[in-house]
Order: structure tokens, then sequence, then C-alpha cells
């Protein structure tokens, strides 16, 4: 299998960890880096030892470039994602995709257009403990789904920048209430439940114009979901999946930006069992999952496929919009 030569467009703080964890990475090689700022580009070039550097338009013309990373601010996706595609190019989209569930839309349907693999990087589904959690949903081990609780919240020092800028889609929403809501999508589809339906929200606007704190409960025909995150405060970042005879406790869901998370516990009729596998490098495994798509000419990948990215996004969507 042929490396795979990555550009990474966006040289910021989140791009400095997918760089760094390239070379840890089976198939991908970091090649080359775009930017709105050919200074900042060739800054990052040089400290990541890439060859390449340039415009967004430089870089994506090539025909040296096999995928891209994209890690601007989350309204650059969309345009950024697009012409990726429409140049023949692979994408890993941090998340969100975009800040709306209708510019998501337009981007899987360029994704389509272009039968170039795409993928959202939400970085706790690439990795062993998420393939143990379906096994364990899948078997029928803790029965019949019934409920979830996720949180991811934290205290930012600053009330200052992106996350407070409503121009730059700033929120907690949209920065991590994502993953809670990317666990809950993905929970219901290993059970093979419906699509999810808002049943409530609320939250608090910060002074800036952003949400700063938000809990919002998702049916998925019958399966419910309480989600929790915030910008302002900090919240245990664990997830517990309750079926009709047990329950999965899993502290430290999300993991790191270096390691994926590792342990989670089963209890169910039979007694407790704990389930502990290696951590791997996510952005490196969100990488070897866009190559291997690439290989074997697919356009998805089954840990976040575009249906996911499609539900996550009208979850996140409704969510801000009923908090106005």
């Amino acid at each position: 299998m042929e490396r795979t030569r990555w550009a990474v467009l966006g040289p910021g703080e989140i791009s400095g960890f997918f760089a760094r964890a390239l070379p840890r990475s089976e198939h991908g090689v970091l090649h080359a880096v775009g930017s709105s700022d050919a200074g900042r580009a060739e800054a990052f070039a040089s400290r990541y030892g890439a060859p390449v550097h340039g415009t967004y338009d430089d870089v994506l013309a090539r025909d040296d470039v096999d995928a891209v990373y994209i890690g601007t601010v989350h309204t650059g996706h969309a345009p950024l994602a697009i012409a990726a595609l429409e140049a023949g190019k692979a994408v890993l989209c941090e998340k969100p995709v975009t800040p709306t569930a209708a510019a998501t839309a337009e981007v899987l349907a360029a994704a389509e257009r272009s039968g170039r693999p795409f993928v959202e990087a939400f970085k706790h589904s690439f990795g062993p403990l998420a393939r143990e959690l379906r096994t364990v949903v899948q078997s029928g081990e803790i029965g019949e789904l019934v409920s979830m609780e996720a949180a991811f919240g934290f205290a930012a020092g600053e009330h200052t920048g992106r996350l407070f800028d409503p121009a730059l889609a700033g929120g907690a929403i949209l920065d991590v209430g994502g993953y809670p809501a990317s666990l809950a999508v993905a929970v219901a589809r290993w059970a093979d439940r419906g699509e999810p339906v808002l049943v409530s929200a609320e939250g608090t606007i910060g002074e800036t114009g952003v949400d700063v704190e938000a809990v919002a409960v998702v049916d998925f025909g019958g399966f419910t979901a309480m989600l929790r995150t915030a910008i302002v405060t900090a919240m245990p970042e664990e997830a517990t999946i309750v079926g009709t005879r047990g329950s999965i406790p899993v502290p430290d869901v999300w993991g790191s930006r270096e390691e994926s998370p590792a342990r989670a516990t089963v209890r169910g009729d039979s007694g407790e069992r704990v389930i502990e596998v290696e951590p791997v490098d996510p952005f490196a495994a969100e990488a070897d999952a866009v190559s291997l798509a690439l290989a074997e000419g697919r356009r998805e990948v089954p840990e976040v496929p575009w249906a996911s990215s499609a539900a996550i996004s009208r979850i996140l969507d409704e969510w801000r919009a009923r908090l106005g």
C-alpha cells in the first residue's frame, strides 16, 4: 500500500497534533501545508518537515497531494472541504463538519459527487475501545438499549477568541457538544435504532452571544440520550450506556489528543467485567482510516459514516436553535 501524501489546511493548534501524529500512522506522511497566510504555512511546514507549502489554492492544485486534513475554525470547514473534494482529494475534516445541518448536507453532496473519502474527525470513534463497545451493545449483553448519559465540558480560562465569538460559530455545543451527540448517534446506529428527535434543550447564552452551557435530551426510537456540554464549567468526561439487563460506564470516554480511551466496565446479569484495551494515537488512527478507504475505493469509513455526520449536525443545529 502506497503512503498517503497529506496536506494540512489551517496550520493552527489542532493541526499541530495531527502533524505530530502522522509519523505514528501506518500509511500517511505529511507532504504539504496550506494557509491563507503564506508565512504561517511556511513556518508550520518547517516545524513539521513538510516539503511543500503555499496558499489553499496552491496546495489543492497539486497532483502530489492525496488527502487533506482541515483544521481551521468551524466556519472555514465547508468551503475548504468542498474545494478539496472537487480537486479530487480525500478529506479528513475536524468536527463539526459545519455549523449548520444545511451546510453539512452541501459538503456531503460534494463528497458524493467526487467519489472521494470524506471523514469527520471525532477522535474517540477511532480506536479499539469503540469497537469493543459496539460488540457489547450488539451482543445483547446489557439487553435492549434504554438510555445514555454523556458529557463534555471544561472551564475556559479566558472568555475571548473563537470559542466566544459568534462570527466564528463559537459556543459549547459546536465545540464539544458534538462529542456526546456523536456517541449517542453511534450507539443508536449499532443497535439499529431510529433517527434522532430532539425532545428538549436548555442552556445559557453568555455575554458574547454564544451558548456557554447546554443540556439536551434526544430520542432514537425508544433509546433516549441526555447530552451535556459547557465551556465555562468542568464536567466529568464520562458516559453511561444503559440497557434492560445492565449498563456500560465509560470513564474518560473521549480520551485525549495523544491517546484514545482505553477502559470501560460492563455490568450485566452475569456480574461485572472490565474492558481494557491498548490505546492508540487517535489522530494517527483517523489518518489511517482515510488511507484505507482510499486504497479500497470507499468513500466512507465505518467509524463515522456520512449518515452519522448528517445526524450529528441536525442535533447540534436544532439544539442551538432551541437556545436562540
